[in-house]
């Protein structure tokens, strides 16, 4: 008898449990009689009541729901890492607590499982969310297609059903700073896509913060590519053959006579433009450092205050 375990992260979402665990639920009757499902919350951290709820539902389902605590908010990619270890399951479902990503979707991931399929996704074809957080979320896929990921399905993904041995590499490879969806596809397995539309969030409000979209793409990017160097070297090479260009062109006004070359502002502009590309060459580089220097330090992902 199979068992599907169904991971959900939450933070601050003492409101959207009870819907949201209702209709997992509800979508059980749609699965093959021979299937088990278990649901693993975890609480990432939340100041709210996320927790005692939570803690309502093991007591009302004590063999179907377990509640693992974490000891500080680590970002929902760590907490998932987090549910994995702790999830028992034959195949794995990653869900967000809101809501978002419709549960019937699961049906058919898990037919394509039963086929021999690894890994399935779940890629955004249309989503009700507000048009500037459209734009840049379509920004940051098309990004990740052109420099990491070539067959990226288009509008990104949070939705997957995976198997036990990804989930084994996964917990094997633990990057302190990286995208563990993206670190799935990047395992090599082949996977299928099956489009759907993500539904507008209903109850409460997303704690998906500016700046944690800023070091989504920052981990995104740098753990999956080396382009942002490969960017830095093309660079500083247009630049050296521009300075030599310039070199060349003032000797040759100098020695003729024929052009006035002017001194001090065409000077400050190049050196100006110089200084501030070192400093975002150097920065760049240092996001590489500080990441290789977070891995080698070896401190876990999480602290698990209690599982339940």
């Amino acid at each position: 008898m199979p068992l599907l375990s169904v991971i959900v992260p939450c933070y601050f979402n003492e409101e959207n449990i009870p819907g949201t665990f209702l209709r997992l639920l509800q979508n059980e009757s749609l699965f093959p009689e021979e299937v088990t499902i278990e649901y693993v919350f975890v609480d990432d951290g939340s100041k709210d009541n996320t927790l005692q709820t939570l803690l309502q539902l093991k007591q009302q389902h004590p063999q179907k729901v377990k509640v693992v605590k974490l000891a500080s908010n680590v970002g929902s990619y760590n907490a998932i890492i987090a549910g994995m270890e702790y999830a028992a399951g034959d195949c794995y479902v990653i869900i967000s607590a809101d809501l978002q990503d419709p549960p019937e979707l699961m049906v058919r991931m898990y037919d394509y499982w039963k086929n021999g399929v690894k890994l399935i996704i779940g890629h955004r074809e249309g989503r009700e969310d507000p048009a500037l957080e459209r734009v840049f979320s379509r920004m940051f896929h098309k990004i990740m297609q052109k420099i990491a990921f070539k067959t990226l399905p288009d509008g990104g993904f949070d939705y997957v059903l995976f198997d036990r041995r990804i989930r084994e590499e996964v917990l094997k490879i633990k990057d302190p700073n990286s995208n563990v969806l993206y670190l799935m596809a990047w395992l090599g397995f082949d996977y299928v896509t099956i489009p759907y539309k993500r539904e507008k969030r209903e109850i409460g409000t997303s704690k998906w913060t500016l700046s944690k979209k800023i070091k989504l793409f920052l981990d995104s990017v740098l753990a999956f590519s080396f382009y942002p160097i490969r960017a830095i070297s093309v660079t500083g090479l247009v630049l050296g053959i521009i300075a030599f260009l310039y070199g060349l062109f003032v000797l040759f006004a100098k020695a003729t006579g024929r052009v006035d070359v002017e001194g001090w502002t065409a000077l400050m502009v190049v050196l100006l433009f110089v200084s501030s590309f070192q400093m975002i060459a150097l920065g760049v580089i240092g996001e590489y450092v500080w990441r290789a220097l977070d891995a080698s330090r070896n401190r876990p992902l999480y602290i698990v205050d209690s599982v339940h």
